[in-house]
């Protein structure tokens, strides 16, 4: 049940995105939904094994380079999924950024600040 709740907090951090900003469109909540479960997929497979690949650049940026890498996997995202759009890489950074954001602030309030209860 909380994996399907995370997924729909997902999608709509990603329809508040596209409403905030205009670098980023989203087409409807089917698209959303499709959306957020690639992101949610791409994050868990290919995100930890580019961190492991580009290990020394990220030392060398001081970690700056995973929001590299947050972009470029948010707009890959974009290309896979038809009513999902980025504009650039640009739009991708500050996509990936609010996207990252509101989802958190959303988990956050809806658990009421509180971590989750084991058991």
């Amino acid at each position: 049940m909380r994996i399907l709740a995370r997924w729909c907090v997902n999608a709509l951090a990603l329809l508040a995105v596209a409403f905030l900003y205009s670098g980023v469109q989203v087409e409807g909540i089917f698209s959303a939904l499709a959306a957020a479960l690639v992101l949610g997929l791409v994050n868990a497979v290919i995100r930890p094994i580019l961190i492991i690949l580009t290990l020394p650049v990220t030392l060398l940026t001081m970690g700056l380079f995973i929001f590299v890498i947050n972009a470029l996997l948010f707009w890959l995202v974009a290309e896979m999924i038809r009513g999902f759009t980025v504009t650039g890489f640009t739009a991708a950074l500050i996509g990936s950024l609010m996207y990252s954001v509101i989802s958190l602030l959303v988990s956050w309030l809806i658990t009421d600040g509180q971590k989750p209860h084991k058991g």
